[in-house]
């Protein structure tokens, strides 16, 4: 179950909401309503993963157990092996439903080269959303362990925190001294709820409005060889993806955002416009924020960040980045991307940085974009070899002109209009257009708006919902980026 389904929004959800606010009516507290949640974010996860809803209760019960040991422990190297061991349990978990074919695969073309028998391991299934679940348990006992925030001695309120179906399968990562005091005490008025609903239905929208649609040209132009690509079409692929991409996985941000809000949760906003970056380091600072300050705050600065020397600092980077790769996934694709980005970053820090503060912010603007999109074309694709054809496509013309598939043939007028729409929902407009009507942005709660702009804001949201209905109901390209997480 996804959110851009039908089951989800004609049927979970309604029906959660309103068991959820008869409990609150009723006079039930916080307890009640979590423990309502919890099991509706079970249900969720069932819904689609059947028997690996045991994986999800395995690694809170563990975490549980690992964060009552580290605040039970009475010295500070108790603390410490507690700490170690469920961090390694954790990546362990991860390692062996997500890694381990991979690493087989590896394994098996040494030993091949080398004439042994290769190992046999049947394909191990992928739980959806596991890697952001696992990482959210890592903050648990991470946090625990840093007196960052309190254990909780509820083990109803850690499954919540770990399971909490808005954010479970797709983010963003909520750490777990964020959400340590909503999990208590949290309440939502309504105009919490009608500001919840609003950025609940804007992320549907550009999920399935957007996304979807630049989908479908998408996976035409990157399912033909490369040989086949004329310079004008794989750019289209290579644009249109890094749209895609942005308005899935914002667009899912701002559903779990709203969600969120509607059940009293704050949850960290998660992209701010990634595509204005003037260099990559400002890039990953807007985008999946969550995900960067998370290896930043849990890897980059344990392992001495910056504070080693230059050398250190840039090896650090590199391993970072790597691991942010195989964490989106368990192939040379996503290990290649991440390594991209982390010796641009490495590149910006011995001096391109300094330079690209001092460019024309076109300047810098159109360097970022076209090492971000280059770099997306690594992540889209099913392997190196079709990677590097890709990027030949786009610099390099070849191929018969007979064999060339005209760029007609994928840039229809509804495409040309969601890439207008798209690359305009890709740019901070909107604080131009509150600022232009006097309004104070707020991000949680109602600011003024006259009655007129009020009915409008309405009838907007309310035509974007019965779009994204119609859309659904007629079946169109829906494809869920998360399976591959």
């Amino acid at each position: 179950m996804i959110f851009s389904s039908t089951v989800f929004l004609f049927g979970f959800l309604p029906l959660v909401l309103s068991a959820y606010f008869l409990l609150a009516r009723a006079g039930f507290g916080v307890p009640a309503r979590n423990a309502l949640l919890l099991a509706a974010s079970l249900f969720f996860y069932a819904w689609g993963e059947t028997g690996y809803v045991a994986v999800l209760l395995a690694s809170v019960a563990v975490n549980y157990g690992f964060g009552r040991g580290i605040d039970g422990a009475k010295t500070a190297a108790g603390r410490r092996r507690a700490l170690t061991l469920g961090v390694a349990t954790n990546l362990l978990l991860l390692g062996a439903f997500k890694y381990a074919n991979f690493a087989v695969d590896n394994l098996n073309f040494a030993l091949t080269a080398m004439g042994v028998p290769a190992v046999e391991l049947a394909p191990v299934h992928l739980p959806i959303g596991i890697s952001f679940f696992t990482f959210q348990a890592i903050t648990y006992v991470v946090d625990v362990y840093r007196r960052d925030a309190p254990v909780d001695r509820n083990p109803l309120r850690v499954a919540l925190y770990i399971s909490l179906f808005p954010q479970l399968i797709a983010g963003p990562i909520v750490r777990y001294r964020q959400l340590a005091a909503q999990l208590r005490e949290r309440s939502a008025n309504a105009d919490q709820v009608a500001s919840g609903v609003r950025r609940f239905v804007v992320g549907l929208a550009k999920k399935v409005l957007i996304a979807n649609s630049l989908a479908v040209p998408v996976d035409r132009i990157f399912a033909l060889p490369a040989s086949e690509l004329s310079a004008a079409v794989a750019w289209l692929g290579a644009v249109a993806y890094g749209l895609q991409i942005y308005f899935d996985f914002s667009g899912y941000t701002d559903m779990a955002i709203g969600l969120g809000r509607v059940f009293g949760f704050d949850f960290p906003e998660n992209f701010r416009h990634p595509y204005t970056s003037r260099s990559v380091r400002e890039f990953w600072r807007r985008w999946h924020i969550t995900l960067s300050t998370w290896f930043r705050d849990y890897l980059f600065i344990p392992l001495g960040g910056s504070r080693r020397g230059a050398l250190r600092t840039y090896s650090n980077l590199l391993l970072v980045f790597v691991l942010c790769g195989l964490w989106h996934g368990a192939s040379w694709t996503f290990l290649v991307w991440g390594l991209l980005h982390g010796g641009l970053m490495v590149i910006e820090r011995l001096g391109l940085g300094a330079q690209l503060e001092r460019a024309p912010v076109p300047v810098a603007r159109a360097y970022t974009l076209l090492a971000v999109f280059l770099a997306w074309v690594v992540f889209r694709a099913d392997d190196l070899p079709q990677a590097l054809s890709y990027w030949q496509a786009l610099f390099v013309p070849g191929g018969d002109p007979q064999s060339l598939h005209p760029l007609s043939l994928f840039l229809d007028p509804k495409t040309v209009g969601v890439l207008v729409v798209a690359i305009l929902g890709s740019v901070p407009w909107m604080p131009v257009i509150r600022a232009s009507l006097g309004r104070e942005h707020h991000d949680r709660g109602e600011s003024s708006l006259s009655p007129a702009l009020a009915a409008a804001r309405f009838v907007a949201v309310q035509a974007l919902l019965v779009a994204c209905a119609m859309a659904l109901a007629a079946g169109t390209h829906n494809p869920f980026i998360y399976f591959r997480f």
